[in-house]
């Protein structure tokens, strides 16, 4: 490839990233637009559609065949069905957790997941410890140390959203599929439950068509598209620049609902809770010189 197809295609990866980044950072908008539909129901509503938005998006991309190839590996099947109870929790305490107004616990949450993901790598797979990771992990652990005692409370939103998408990476580390299947198998087992559950629901008055509005009815029945959108862009970015740039970029994503949750939502944000913060964003600018070097590292390595 001649260098100015290179940069093209950089651009491109630099586009779809941050296009992602500041998709999922607004997305706090999107989901207490919704309000006063409960959250429970949006969450089902969730899975069932993004199953439907993947497997049309799916079928075009790789063809009935296309799709059933992948699920004939042993043990794909219920790896992808454990991998799908993983995100949907995710996902669930997160819709949850910005519609009872906490998004700023949320961007916490973000903030430390791909430290807690170096963490299961070191773990789980032996990566390699460096100092950079050790440091970033500790000044993290700093940052929740410092809202536990000020609020006298364990940050559970916070390191429940990290610690299972974390345990949703790691398991993922062994899935070579194209992201959109990947999204697909994760959902197609829970959609069929998710769809009884909405009619069940909608049938006792306490789903989305009793209290919504009409507005909001098209809002949640996009959620599918909205859901697989800045995955699909992601997935797009991560061909085209390297690691280090996507994983740099990802911070854009918390930093936009950070800001959103204080000034757009009113959410109460003092001194204590910025000491935290400032402690965490040190941390990251530690893990990602130290992943930068790396990354340099093994490129001047590969060109030798």
């Amino acid at each position: 490839m001649d260098r100015e197809a290179e940069k093209k295609k950089y651009r491109t990866g630099l586009i779809c990233s941050l296009s992602c980044s500041v998709l999922w950072g607004v997305l706090p908008i999107y989901w207490q637009a919704l309000r006063p539909i409960e959250s429970s129901a949006i969450i089902f509503y969730r899975i069932f559609l993004v199953g439907v938005v993947c497997f049309f998006a799916a079928l075009k991309l790789y063809g009935w065949e296309g799709i059933k190839e992948p699920l004939r590996e042993k043990g794909a099947k219920l790896k992808y069905f454990a991998a799908g109870l993983l995100i949907t929790a995710n996902w669930s305490i997160y819709i949850w957790a910005v519609n009872a107004d906490h998004v700023i616990q949320t961007c916490i949450g973000y903030y430390i997941e791909p430290l807690m993901v170096c963490v299961f790598g070191i773990v789980f797979f032996k990566e390699k410890l460096t100092r950079h990771k050790l440091a970033a992990f500790a000044l993290a652990c700093g940052g929740v140390i410092i809202v536990l005692l000020h609020f006298m409370e364990v940050p559970v939103i916070a390191l429940s959203l990290a610690i299972t998408f974390a345990v949703y990476a790691a398991m993922k580390k062994s899935v070579q599929v194209p992201a959109m299947l990947s999204l697909l198998y994760e959902t197609m087992f829970l959609s069929p439950i998710a769809l009884v559950v909405i009619l069940f629901m909608e049938a006792r008055g306490q789903g989305a068509l009793g209290v919504g509005q009409p507005y909001q009815y098209v809002l949640l029945l996009i959620v599918g598209f909205c859901t697989a959108l800045p995955l699909g862009l992601f997935a797009a970015a991560a061909n085209k620049v390297p690691l280090v740039t996507l994983g740099i970029l990802e911070y854009i994503s918390p930093s936009i609902s950070l800001v959103i949750g204080i000034f757009l939502l009113g959410e109460p944000f003092d001194l204590i809770q910025l000491l935290a913060f400032v402690v965490i964003w040190i941390g990251l600018v530690f893990f990602t010189m130290g992943e930068y070097r790396e990354s340099r590292k093994k490129e001047q390595d590969a060109k030798e």
